[in-house]
């Protein structure tokens, strides 16, 4: 464990601390104020030292630190502070490296007046009429309080430091004159404060973007307000917070810097401004600190702005960072186009950016537009809750039932091990549910909640066990089959798997070849159209398992004896429609493959509304009466499928007979194909 010393005072110097210690480096940091110290983390490997310093005092200190490099952090305006910190470290022996603040760019405004020192700013203040709000500290405000003529014009933003407020007090600004506050500010609330208050004039250093001045200047233009800058004092050489992060990060050696001059003692300064917006889309992991990786703590070390979902936003809140609730694509795109001054953003998502994310649609909509992308992954759920139940997961099929529909029995009942992102606890009642009542009792569930935070479970039970599970907070969930090895992917279920009763059922072996001739996708949406008992209904649904199968049947014991086969079967993708086609077809979506077993006189117009749906189905007719034939026939001789093939079947099955097997005859069947295939 390396050791640091930070003289701190802004919020990059805070965050510079924080950053190494959440890497799990040791750090000294030195603040001014009571305050100052209350806005830290809290933290072991972080020790505080309040109150202000001399030269030897700081000298003092240093020599108690393990450390070659003193990093000061201070304010760009603090320039006595900086002068003494320099002087302790050539006392002391130590290597002075400068944290710089980003300066703001000069704007091209009418309404921005640029002067060189507060004395400067309070005489351009005394020509002028209006109230005035200073965004400058506390530190100077006497000196404001002093110079400016009418004292009821100020009114003072400052940290909420009692402190401070007697001290303002003391120099005669009344209660309603004092706002204390702690920063970030975003645009909207500055605008509020300049309209609540009746401002004319906003006061403010340069503090650049992470002082954030861009907020303060958008949200005096919309206000039609002047703003008083004030630049700084003298030209100051050292590391941004990107550089010096990753140099310290990675161990590199730093260069020296000398205090107030423009020339280092060894290459130039790392200071490189940004000219342009850079979103990054990053994967927070499982939600704590702890758990993100270094790449990511950086990039939301110097973001400008944090995007998100609350629980996402709320994770990164330690890093002080203005922030926008938002999980859609669309308004995030149109938030980072409205706010070119925003020149690092970060977008934060859970766990991992490529693992059932909305990184994909953001992705897109971010293409469009003139702004650099980058991507870092982060810990997905699946990996740390592997590695929590100290088995692997490159063998398991990996699903989401939180927030989307997905065919969890099927990917249980051909998996050994199936992932699933379950919600909360009632989504993960309902999966052990759905288990027991498609005769799934015997896998073996284990449930992770409240991943990486201090309220982690993990509970392991079988389906029945879990019924009544209860638990705060997201869940996942890992179900073990180990009859998975068992299961049979090929079509061709045996005509005794189905209950029949009095309902037509097409027979095992035409059945087998009408599926083939589907040629059914893994993602199908099939119309089973005079289903029956679902003999045919219930195999297209195994084999396409993120697929869905709509059973149309009219019969009420068709329908009944239907049900009974979806759940004797555990079949989860089928949707059972009461109704004649092609009535009976208007609501559902379009599909890619149709089996017609039955017609009832309606095969011409069950053919159209097919065809009207999905110009491109695939079709496959079962004719049994050659009247149905000569009816498709003629449809054949109108339609112009590319498409077309006619295969007659007939099959016989063996009976025995004492101790003789008879072959019998069953029905010959016309299987009829038909495609317009598009090349």
């Amino acid at each position: 464990m390396r050791e640091f010393l930070i003289f701190a005072g802004t919020i990059e110097g805070r965050t510079l601390a924080e950053t190494l210690v959440v890497v799990g480096e040791k750090v000294h940091i030195c603040v001014a104020t009571e305050y100052g110290e209350e806005v830290l983390m809290t933290n072991p490997c972080l020790t505080v030292h309040r109150g202000r310093l001399d030269a030897t005092q700081m000298a003092e200190l240093m020599g108690q630190v393990n450390t070659k490099y003193v990093i000061d952090a201070t304010h760009p305006y603090a320039v006595e502070a900086s002068d003494n910190i320099f002087k302790a470290c050539q006392m002391a022996d130590k290597k002075y490296v400068r944290l710089l603040r980003e300066e703001g760019d000069d704007a091209e405004d009418e309404a921005v007046i640029y002067v060189d020192s507060l004395t400067k700013a309070t005489d351009v203040l005394n020509q002028t009429e209006g109230n005035i709000l200073l965004t400058t500290g506390s530190k100077e405000l006497a000196k404001y309080v002093d110079q400016i003529s009418d004292i009821t014009r100020i009114y003072a933003r400052i940290l909420p430091d009692g402190v401070m407020v007697d001290a303002c007090r003391k120099m005669g600004l009344l209660g309603k004159q004092i706002i204390c506050m702690q920063g970030p500010f975003s645009v909207e609330l500055n605008r509020a404060m300049i309209k609540q208050l009746n401002i004319k004039y906003l006061v403010s250093k340069d503090t650049g973007v992470s002082g954030g001045l861009p907020e303060k200047l958008q949200a005096a233009k919309e206000c039609g307000v002047k703003t008083v800058i004030i630049r700084r004092q003298k030209k100051e050489t050292g590391y941004a917070m990107e550089d010096l992060l990753n140099k310290l990060l990675s161990n590199e050696a730093l260069e020296e810097h000398v205090e107030g001059n423009d020339v280092l003692s060894g290459a130039e300064g790392s200071k490189v401004k940004n000219c342009h917006q850079v979103v990054t889309l990053l994967g927070i992991g499982m939600g704590t600190l702890q758990d993100m990786t270094i790449e990511a703590r950086l990039a939301c070390a110097q973001a400008d702005v944090i995007i998100g979902a609350p629980r996402m936003v709320e994770a990164l809140r330690e890093f002080g960072k203005p922030s926008m609730y938002s999980y859609k694509a669309e308004e995030i795109a149109e938030y980072i186009s409205n706010h070119p001054e925003q020149s690092q953003i970060v977008v934060a998502f859970s766990g991992d950016i490529g693992f059932y994310s909305g990184t994909k649609k953001l992705l897109e909509a971010l293409q469009k537009m003139t702004v650099e992308v980058r991507l870092l992954c982060g810990i997905s759920s699946v990996v740390y809750f592997a590695s929590k139940l100290q088995t692997s997961w490159e063998d398991m099929k990996l699903i989401s039932n939180h927030g989307r529909v997905q065919n969890l029995l099927a990917a249980v009942k051909s998996h050994k091990k199936v992932f699933s992102l379950a919600g909360y606890a009632e989504s993960v009642r309902t999966i052990c549910q759905e288990l027991v009542e498609n005769h799934m009792a015997h896998v073996k569930v284990f449930v992770g909640c409240q991943l990486s935070y201090p309220e982690e479970q993990i509970v392991i039970g079988n389906p029945k066990e879990l019924l009544a599970f209860a638990c705060e907070g997201l869940c996942v969930v890992v179900i073990e089959n180990p009859q998975a090895a068992d299961y049979v992917v090929t079509h061709g279920l045996p005509d005794e798997a189905f209950e029949r009763g009095n309902a037509p059922m097409t027979k095992e072996e035409v059945r087998s070849i009408s599926i083939s001739k589907l040629a059914l996708t893994q993602g199908a949406v099939v119309y089973d159209i005079g289903a029956g008992t679902g003999s045919i209904s219930l195999e297209c649904a195994l084999q396409a398992v993120d697929g869905v199968v709509y059973a149309i049947e009219k019969k009420a014991d068709a329908l009944e004896l239907l049900a009974k086969n979806k759940k004797n079967l555990g079949v989860a993708n089928l949707e059972i429609v009461a109704g004649l086609a092609p009535e009976a077809l208007d609501t559902l979506p379009a599909p890619t493959h149709a089996f017609v077993g039955g017609s009832s006189g309606n095969m011409r117009e069950i053919i159209d509304c097919l065809l009207q749906k999905n110009p491109q189905v695939r079709i496959v007719i079962n004719c049994i009466a050659l009247e149905t034939v000569a009816e498709v026939m003629d449809i054949l001789k109108e339609k112009s499928f590319s498409h077309q093939d006619i295969a007659a079947v007939s099959v016989a099955k063996s009976k025995t007979l004492g101790s003789y097997h008879m072959m019998m005859g069953q029905n010959p069947v016309y299987v009829i194909t038909l495609q317009e295939v598009v090349s």
